[in-house]
């Protein structure tokens, strides 16, 4: 491991909820995918499949930053474990209404109870804040390993997730998610010396953590980029059954997640100086403009390069945003404004691939790539007009002053 990752991993008890964080994570990447293929091969109904998918994504983008908000006040062994339990027992009642043919009113009540699942990556980047606080070099590195954490779980867990339900039996993918996320989640709480210490009650702020107008412009984005992904997960699904090669599309996008994995690795390595804002400006209109070539893309192996090349600004753009969030948001808000942008993807994507499937439908695969170009447009101009409200920090309860962010931003974000 080069230098830095292993400097950041010299921390005690950090490589434990590391890994912990990478388990507890899998089900982002394999829940609604599973949901949709095992409810596909029950019944299928592809457009029920899509909506109870949209619906577990809708519900985790009301309910993840009210848990988040919970743990920053209680603290994360004491709020994870029952929303965990809570969570796995609704993917519990959606597996056994799923299998018995219950009525389609009782999925959708289960899909929308199973969003409470909680935000582990958040998790385990207040872990690595609390650390490595006022130490920028070694949370720079540290957001970039859990950027690389993020894009492994996107490679591996929809392989995993589709394989089990279409090789062993429908519900597989599903319950092997929520495996991971009961092991993951107890692991990562029972790890209690690297658990941040939740703030006084009077140094919590009133209201949520999106007040912070910084945020309000980093969520917002986010909603326009998670459109893009969403939209180019269902384009490029469809290109492929297009030009014959359907089950082609999970390797063209591992390669997709590959290329922002590789890409975070080394932005890790890297010690940038000036200021994060204007590095995530640059990150934001980089992932615009990657989306031009895909209106070019013949075949399958042109869509994989120029999604390649798309993917190297996903991961500098996530870590830069981390840093962002840590100067925006309070400390005792700290976790739910992680979970804020998570919450605006969800969301994205939700919106993404709805308004990608309708263009499918409409003009075909090759015509539904606007899609991307137009939310990675839209992206690009909120994070123009917000760019303002990024370039200085907002003094926290806390003691935060804004020479602290200065003094780090001379040295990497």
């Amino acid at each position: 491991m080069p230098s830095p990752y292993r400097v950041i991993f010299a921390a005690p008890g950090s490589k434990g909820f590391s890994a912990a964080g990478f388990v507890g994570r899998m089900p982002l990447s394999m829940m609604g995918i599973g949901i949709v293929t095992m409810i596909s091969q029950l019944t299928g109904r592809y457009g029920l499949a899509g909506a109870l998918a949209a619906t577990l994504a809708m519900s985790a983008a009301v309910l993840g930053p009210l848990i988040s908000r919970l743990v920053d006040r209680h603290g994360q062994a004491r709020v994870l474990r029952p929303a965990t339990l809570a969570a796995v027992a609704a993917v519990a009642g959606l597996l056994i209404c799923a299998v018995r043919g219950a009525p389609d009113w009782t999925l959708f009540v289960f899909s929308a109870a199973a969003g409470g699942v909680p935000s582990v990556g958040s998790m385990t980047r207040a872990r690595w804040t609390e650390i490595y606080r006022g130490s920028p070099r070694e949370l720079h590195t540290a957001y970039a390993w859990e950027s690389i954490v993020d894009e492994v779980c996107f490679i591996v867990g929809p392989i995993i997730s589709i394989g089990l339900s279409t090789a062993w039996f429908p519900e597989a993918g599903p319950l092997l998610a929520a495996a991971f996320l009961v092991i993951g989640v107890f692991w990562l709480t029972a790890q209690r010396a690297t658990e941040p210490v939740p703030q006084p009650r009077e140094h919590h702020t009133r209201g949520s953590a999106l007040r912070s107008p910084g945020l309000q412009v980093l969520v917002a984005t986010f909603v326009a980029t998670g459109a893009i992904f969403g939209a180019i997960d269902v384009v490029t699904v469809a290109f492929a059954e297009e030009q014959g090669h359907k089950a082609a599309a999970s390797v063209v996008l591992a390669v997709y997640a590959l290329g922002s994995c590789l890409a975070g690795a080394v932005f890790g390595l890297l010690h940038l100086k000036g200021a994060p804002a204007r590095r995530w400006l640059v990150g934001v209109c980089a992932m615009a403009v990657s989306m031009i070539p895909l209106q070019l893309a013949g075949n399958l192996a042109f869509l994989a390069v120029a999604l390649f090349v798309a993917g190297l600004s996903i991961a500098p753009t996530m870590v830069t945003t981390m840093a962002l969030i840590e100067a925006h948001v309070p400390r005792s808000n700290l976790t739910e404004g992680m979970t804020w942008t998570s919450t605006g993807l969800a969301v994205g994507v939700a919106l993404g691939s709805s308004a990608a499937g309708w263009v499918v439908d409409a003009a075909g695969a090759d015509a539904a790539y606007v899609v991307p170009v137009m939310a990675g447009a839209v992206a690009a101009l909120v994070a123009f007009l917000g760019y303002r409200r990024l370039r200085r920090p907002v003094p926290t309860r806390e003691g935060q002053r804004e020479r602290d962010y200065e003094d780090g931003a001379q040295h990497v974000a």
